[in-house]
């Protein structure tokens, strides 16, 4: 096991985009629960935090297109700079603004909206890379150790956010957030590997438009035998479950707690996704992954309705890690899927589809569990989220049969 973990970190530039992880995750959790903390703090209202998602969903939809095209157009190393250099001076502005009490609501979602647009712009150029930097037969193996690395960041972000607004305060939260994300601005300069297509650098002025190659990647996709079913697999459960950036609602509605209680929640979740990553690590030859997919979604569905129904604060860190666990291994299968069964000049366009898909449910999601927490209350939202992610599981694998017959090379 520990030789499969550290496989990975054998490649220089590897390990230079494993730094971009894990300080972008930080970065990106501080982010998701600063802003949700602020809003709910400021309006007292479940629905402001749930109009979170209806932001995200408006910018990342046509961002995301456009950022996986990007990818097969022009430098993927230039391209991540720019986008994480961006995201450094959107959250210094709101740390700035905050200090200053000039911080409003429509102001927090302008810097949501910039913010969730350029984590798209950077994500499908990265995701391309790691296919450049690692060799195929150790894809599957960078992909789970990138998922165990993000979440083991993104425990430290929780925790982090939780630290600095129990000593400072939520200003302190944009400002860190925003130099972490300066920082990451500069590291892809100093990657070896070449950061265009493979042998498109320097190709004629008359190349498709990046119209015509958006189309290109849509029609690669549509027709790709496994993953549109892999993305609707994705898109039923995480729209009706989807619980990390309304976290603070759920803390407050299931145990009444604080910004204390939502980082404890978020790095259970978190540690959760570690331990899932390194069952990824121990499944990563076995063929039938289509399979390991629809267990792991299943089993969401059944610690969800847990989740739902847990009446302590350790009761629900328990399912809330669980859940992590679950969905951690369908992370790493998509990604290695689309990775390995993409040519490099797609690939940037296929990832960008994959996190479209995925953060469109998420944002969905959002919008949907931020509405019935209103309503209904947050246990029974969970409990109906359970519900649906367990009947929309067992409705894919019957339907859309090629994820259950899936195999792949190793």
């Amino acid at each position: 096991m520990l030789t499969r973990l550290i496989a990975a970190f054998t490649f220089r530039d590897y390990r230079i985009l494993w730094a971009m992880l894990i300080i972008g995750s930080i970065a990106f959790w501080m982010r998701i629960l600063g802003t949700a903390q602020w809003l709910l703090e400021e309006t007292g209202s479940a629905y402001m935090v749930g109009l979170i998602g209806v932001v995200q969903l408006v910018v990342q939809l046509p961002i995301t297109l456009w950022a996986g095209t990007l990818a097969d157009r022009v430098d993927r190393k230039r391209l991540m700079s720019l986008a994480h250099g961006a995201t450094g001076v959107s959250l210094l502005t709101l740390g700035v603004l905050s200090s200053i009490n000039g911080l409003t609501p429509a102001l927090v979602y302008v810097g949501i909206a910039i913010t969730a647009g350029t984590h798209m712009l950077a994500s499908p150029a990265r995701g391309a890379l790691l296919a450049a930097v690692v060799p195929e037969g150790k894809l599957m193996l960078a992909s789970s150790t990138d998922t165990a690395s993000a979440n083991a960041a993104a425990i430290v972000g929780p925790l982090l956010f939780a630290g600095i607004v129990l000593t400072a305060d939520l200003t302190t939260v944009f400002l860190t957030a925003g130099c972490l994300a300066l920082v990451n601005a500069i590291l892809p300069m100093v990657l070896h590997v070449n950061g265009h297509v493979a042998g498109k650098q320097g190709e004629a002025d008359d190349k498709p438009s990046q119209i015509q190659q958006t189309r290109a990647g849509l029609r690669y996709v549509a027709a790709h035998p496994i993953l549109p079913g892999l993305f609707l697999l994705d898109v039923g459960i995480t729209t009706a479950s989807f619980y990390r950036e309304v976290l603070p609602v759920i803390a407050l509605g299931l145990f009444a707690g604080g910004a204390s209680a939502t980082g404890m929640l978020g790095a259970a979740n978190s540690a959760g996704a570690i331990l899932g990553s390194f069952i990824a690590l121990a499944l990563a030859g076995v063929r039938a992954k289509g399979m390991l997919v629809l267990y792991a979604s299943f089993a969401y569905g059944v610690i969800l309705f847990g989740f739902g129904i847990a009446t302590t604060l350790l009761g629900g860190m328990l399912m809330i890690a669980l859940l992590g666990a679950a969905d951690a291994v369908t992370v790493a299968v998509r990604q290695t899927t689309v990775l390995l069964t993409t040519p490099d000049e797609m690939r940037g366009r296929a990832y960008a589809l994959m996190i479209l898909a995925a953060q469109t449910a998420n944002n969905i999601g959002t919008i949907w569990v931020g509405f019935w927490a209103g309503a209904i209350g947050a246990g029974n939202t969970m409990v109906m989220g359970g519900i649906i992610s367990i009947t929309a599981t067992a409705v894919i694998w019957y339907v859309w049969k090629p994820i259950g017959r899936y195999r792949s090379a190793a």
